[in-house]
């Protein structure tokens, strides 16, 4: 399975209590972090030092069978106006690419900010530049799943259109 949108990966994943991961998918690293069972909250995991696509993937799916994930949440970053740049299109390539390997489903989720959210929550907790460095990829990633997450939430409170 390829791209879906947010509402489609509620459906697949509401046959059977799955996992998501999110991914903030940068040019050096790929943060993750993971939901719990049943949907509520995004955990920052690990990051991925980017090397190859190949050693990038395989690390990748290999966390998701070991935590049992049903489906990926992938921030995509657009440009504040909304418009999509260079960026946001190795996003796209990049799960052309991945869905050639895995039939999970993939959703995106808007990062506009992310980052710059989690860095201020950093800040103001203290952290030394190092340490920041260190975690702002997977608590990026955690950021933009929560947000996913969240949604969903509300999506299934509204019920089946009429």
């Amino acid at each position: 399975m390829a791209l879906v949108d947010l509402s489609e990966l509620a459906a697949v994943l509401a046959t059977r209590r799955y996992r998501l991961l999110g991914l903030d998918l940068g040019t050096k690293t790929i943060g993750l972090a993971i939901s719990d069972g049943l949907g509520l909250s995004a955990t920052p995991v690990e990051t991925i030092r980017r090397t190859k696509f190949t050693a990038d993937v395989e690390a990748l799916l290999k966390l998701c069978k070991a935590r049992e994930v049903g489906g990926l949440v992938i921030g995509l970053p657009v440009n504040m106006d909304g418009s999509e740049g260079p960026r946001a299109q190795s996003t796209r390539t990049f799960i052309d690419n991945l869905s050639e390997k895995t039939a999970l489903p993939m959703a995106l989720w808007d990062e506009r900010l992310s980052t710059v959210a989690v860095t201020r929550l950093m800040l103001e907790a203290d952290l030394s530049r190092a340490r920041r460095a260190e975690i702002v990829d997977k608590m990026a990633a955690a950021y933009i799943l929560q947000g996913a997450l969240e949604r969903l939430r509300a999506l299934a409170a509204r019920g089946p259109e009429l």
